[in-house]
């Protein structure tokens, strides 16, 4: 495994693009940090974002793995692109002819995208943990190790969407077509879900519906956190609006993303057997 895994990360070190995205997406990773020097002051207001709980422990695991998942996609940039010129460079015919079977070449890529969640993952949580040392106003470790089932989610969540970006970079060999599909496909699922909830069923049930498709179950995964802040919270008491939300990690969501996974990658490893490359 760790042979397919340095066949992988050399053809990515050697790729310029691939290095500026991958350099970027971790950048943008740690730009959280940024949102705690964000302090503006208008007349008598004074306001300091880190100051309204959004570094709190255990809020800060909800928060950050929900924000930063929407930098997912300049690794699934990085991964299309991979699958892309693995077709165009003919890299891999050459490395079939070298002896990598079908079933090794993906596995080395699926390798690769299960190296990329955990890379991000294990960063994310460090950021966070010094954020929340810093900033929380609760610091006990009982406190502290509540709420991480959202960093396995978020882990989850970027192993099913890189999965899914391999399956399309695969099927389409393309890699500004692949994203095309994936933006497509985003459209789709919310065309459906429009018709579904027109036509069919209440809003609760389209929803149950629509967390067995692919992205909708990915994004069921971090519920938004929002409206779970305090200061919101508060601020809707003192309206006479109850906020009563399920903001948890469940475990039918997780199986769901990861027959998902299963899906994409054996999917990608039927396409390849099938085609003559």
């Amino acid at each position: 495994m760790l042979r397919l895994l340095q066949i992988e990360f050399i053809k990515l070190w050697n790729n310029r693009a691939s290095k500026v995205l991958i350099t970027s997406y971790f950048l943008l990773l740690t730009s959280i940090a940024l949102v705690a020097a964000i302090k503006f002051d208008i007349g008598p207001v004074k306001f300091h974002l880190a100051e309204i709980g959004i570094f709190n422990f255990p809020y800060i695991w909800h928060f950050n793995t929900f924000i930063t998942a929407f930098f997912k996609l300049f690794l699934a940039i990085v991964i299309v692109s991979m699958m892309a010129n693995e077709y165009s460079n003919k890299t891999i015919k050459q490395n079939l002819i070298d002896g990598l079977s079908k079933k090794e070449f993906i596995l080395s890529k699926f390798l690769t995208v299960i190296s990329f969640a955990l890379v991000s993952t294990v960063f994310l949580f460090i950021v966070s943990l010094t954020l929340g040392l810093f900033y929380s106003d609760y610091n006990e470790w009982s406190i502290i190790l509540s709420d991480l089932e959202f960093v396995l989610a978020f882990f989850m969540k970027l192993v099913g969407f890189f999965s899914f970006c391999l399956f399309l970079g695969i099927l389409v060999k393309r890699s500004a077509f692949a994203l095309g599909f994936l933006f497509i496909w985003q459209v789709l699922e919310g065309i459906i879900r429009g018709l579904i909830r027109w036509k069919l069923f209440d809003k609760d049930t389209t929803e149950i519906i629509m967390g067995f498709f692919p992205l909708q179950s990915m994004f069921n995964l971090i519920k938004e956190p929002f409206t779970r802040l305090e200061a919101v919270q508060t601020v809707a008491d003192q309206v006479g609006e109850q906020i009563a939300l399920n903001y948890q990690v469940h475990w039918y969501e997780v199986l769901i993303v990861m027959a998902w996974t299963a899906i994409f990658i054996y999917s990608s490893y039927a396409l390849l057997k099938k085609r003559d490359l």
